[in-house]
């Protein structure tokens, strides 16, 4: 694809998404790139600034965002209706052939939605967009236990880390030395499950584990599950969404583990958003989503390698 196709097909990609939602009477919003708090999640890494103007604007450390989810839950807590952004985040550390530190993501809510209901809304954009660009594609729909026990026939929510890691055998890994149970999930996910999924397959899989629930609600029972889905198309997650957790206080505690986990492997502390836990409480129920855009236009133009859709790659910035 020459690079004038890669600059058509975004924005031709845009506009479907914005008449998609205009449709659907979602808001399209904006919000901040640089925030007063970081993200704490210990798998991501921030990139920081700092702001040289008078002490009264402010912190004068700025995180640059990784998502836009802050401030858009400030938004539905201050009585926002249905919103969306479509914006540029930030990821330090992530750069390659499927990856750039900067990247262009599209998160909506749904007030009053649970997860089950937007993954379906999910498939509806997505086949949108990939109908018009010539593609067709099968839709399957299952549960995180089921696709381990269908492929790997382990039950992902209850064996044990040598179960987990047997799985593995076979497959060329990093040092195993510290990683804990989520850790050899997640890589069995990488390494075992995304590869095989059909290129030609939209695959959904929500009821993560409840240790994996980072912002979404817990939903209980024997074992618990996180309300959380993800969303491939062939072997690429393009999506992750969320029944989404309003607990003030539960939210604080799992932004403090997260430091917890991040300062026993070395990393800072990253501060907390604490205008966001202010108004958490107040946010309504609601579901929400983040979908990698860069992922999605690798699809529709048929190449593995990020490049192909930047105007411009990290490398050459």
């Amino acid at each position: 694809m020459s690079e004038l196709a890669a600059l058509r097909l975004r924005a031709d990609t845009y506009a479907h998404i914005r008449a998609f939602f205009a449709e659907r009477g979602v808001l399209e919003v904006e919000t901040p790139i640089l925030s007063a708090a970081g993200n704490t999640d210990p798998n991501i890494r921030s990139f920081t600034t700092r702001f040289s103007g008078h002490v009264d604007a402010g912190a004068r450390e700025r995180w640059l965002r990784t998502s836009p989810e802050f401030p858009l839950k400030r938004l539905l807590a201050a009585g926002a209706p249905d919103i969306y952004e479509l914006g540029r985040v930030f990821r330090d550390g992530e750069a390659g052939g499927r990856h750039n530190p900067e990247f262009t993501m599209l998160e909506w809510y749904r007030v009053g939605w649970d997860d089950t209901r937007l993954a379906r809304e999910v498939i509806d954009l997505l086949q949108r967009v990939l109908v018009h660009a010539g593609k067709t594609v099968d839709i399957v729909e299952t549960t995180y236990r089921s696709l381990f026990h269908d492929a790997l026939g382990i039950d992902p929510l209850v064996d044990t880390v040598d179960v987990l890691r047997g799985a593995l055998q076979g497959t060329t890994v990093i040092d195993g030395e510290g990683l804990e149970r989520d850790d050899w999930l997640d890589l069995l996910l990488t390494h075992r499950l995304q590869p095989a999924f059909p290129r030609d397959r939209v695959t959904v899989v929500r009821d993560f584990p409840a240790s994996q629930c980072a912002l979404a609600r817990i939903r209980p029972g024997e074992p618990p599950v996180a309300e959380r889905f993800e969303v491939y198309i062939g072997p690429y997650e393009v999506a992750n969404g969320y029944h989404e957790l309003n607990d003030a206080a539960e939210q604080r505690s799992r932004f403090v583990r997260d430091n917890d986990k991040r300062r026993a492997r070395g990393d800072r502390d990253v501060p907390l958003d604490e205008p966001l836990l202010a108004v958490l409480d107040a946010m309504p129920a609601c579901a929400g989503v983040a979908l990698g855009i860069e992922r999605l236009l690798m699809v529709l133009a048929g190449t593995d390698a990020i490049a192909d859709v930047l105007a411009f790659p990290f490398a050459h910035a």
